[in-house]
């Protein structure tokens, strides 16, 4: 009864040059281009955002993700003193961040 089956499987897999792998070979093309072109520069920019992060100082200008502008007055382990205008201070978290100017 599995005499049949296995007959069958042999015949169709050396009938295709690459074997078994033919049928993934597709599969393996598509998650490559997609490692190359969406993963890996998205794990570029995350480190070199988190290196951003971690290089804060006193006296940066920076702008967080939700568009306030100021100056930073102090700095603590997950999160920034902001000084944004005429004296008024901002306690944001360093996540949310979005740029730098020193």
């Amino acid at each position: 009864m599995f005499l049949p089956i296995a007959v069958i499987l042999q015949e169709s897999s050396s009938s295709s040059p690459f074997g078994g792998l033919g049928m993934f070979l597709p599969l393996l093309l598509i998650f490559l281009v997609f490692y190359l072109f969406i993963i890996r520069p998205q794990q570029k920019r995350e480190k070199k955002r988190k290196a951003m992060i971690e290089a804060v100082k006193r006296g940066d200008k920076v702008v967080t993700a939700g568009g306030i502008h100021g100056k930073v007055h102090q700095v603590d382990e997950s999160s920034v003193l902001l000084d944004v205008d005429g004296g008024i201070k901002l306690r944001v978290e360093k996540n949310s961040l979005a740029s730098v100017k020193t």
